[in-house]
């Protein structure tokens, strides 16, 4: 099952490099001015197994393309990066699509770059996964217009990659909502009521997990499905190949 494409892969939330760049500056211990460093909110590991991968190298080539110093603000969530936005802890972050939309509705971040694929595209589609010989797979394949798949996710247990994921959380429930399957529950304006629209769309069982935990992410949406926990995955297109 198909759902909408999102176009915000890769998130950079600042004004623009340029309002970045221009800010006050320090004195250093020899009594020159020197400016101060762009910082960068970005998720950091322990250890990178493949060097291209290290986000230092990034700051390294962004300062010397604009020959100002840049530096990292590690952060390890997407909600710890949108707080380092709001309170000006860092410049720029690199979060997921959904975060990214969440600061832009909440705090009006903007978004400056978009994460290339391999393929040239900047967006991914959101599938929703079943497994074979559920009511709601045989729905999708009986041909039969008049048998919804989507109607019969209602009180099912659904598996998230995490909270406000893009194409885990809320492309999907995006597309629920916009199409009369649920409606909000709760205040609209506030972020915690997709939570509530969740649990009583789908049930309270709904997986929503942490970072860390065994059904965080794509592959753990998708384990979260197969072991026999939930009964519907959310994930980008490319989990299963």
């Amino acid at each position: 099952m198909s759902l909408k494409p999102i176009f915000l892969v890769l998130i950079i939330a600042a004004s623009s490099l340029s309002g970045c760049i221009a800010g006050e500056q320090r004195i250093d211990d020899g009594g020159v001015s020197a400016p101060d460093p762009i910082k960068i909110a970005f998720s950091i590991k322990d250890d990178y197994s493949n060097f291209d991968e290290n986000p230092y190298r990034l700051a390294d080539y962004l300062s010397q393309q604009i020959g100002k110093p840049v530096e990292l603000y590690p952060i390890t969530s997407d909600a710890l990066a949108l707080e380092a936005l709001r309170f000006g802890s860092a410049d720029m972050a690199f979060m997921d699509g959904g975060a990214g939309w969440v600061g832009w509705q909440k705090y009006g971040l903007q978004v400056a770059a978009a994460d290339m694929k391999s393929d040239g595209k900047t967006y991914y589609q959101a599938h929703a996964w079943v497994l074979n010989g559920s009511d709601v797979a045989d729905a999708l394949q009986d041909g039969n217009e008049s048998t919804d798949p989507f109607a019969l996710l209602q009180g099912k247990t659904s598996c998230h990659t995490g909270w406000l994921k893009s194409a885990g959380m809320l492309i999907p429930m995006g597309y629920l909502i916009g199409n009369n399957y649920t409606e909000v529950i709760g205040d609209a304006e506030d972020i915690e009521s997709l939570r509530n629209t969740i649990f009583n769309f789908f049930n309270d069982e709904a997986s929503i997990p942490e970072s860390g935990t065994p059904y965080y992410g794509y592959s753990g949406a998708m384990k979260c499905l197969s072991d026999g926990t939930g009964e519907v995955a959310f994930a980008k297109d490319s989990t299963v190949d």
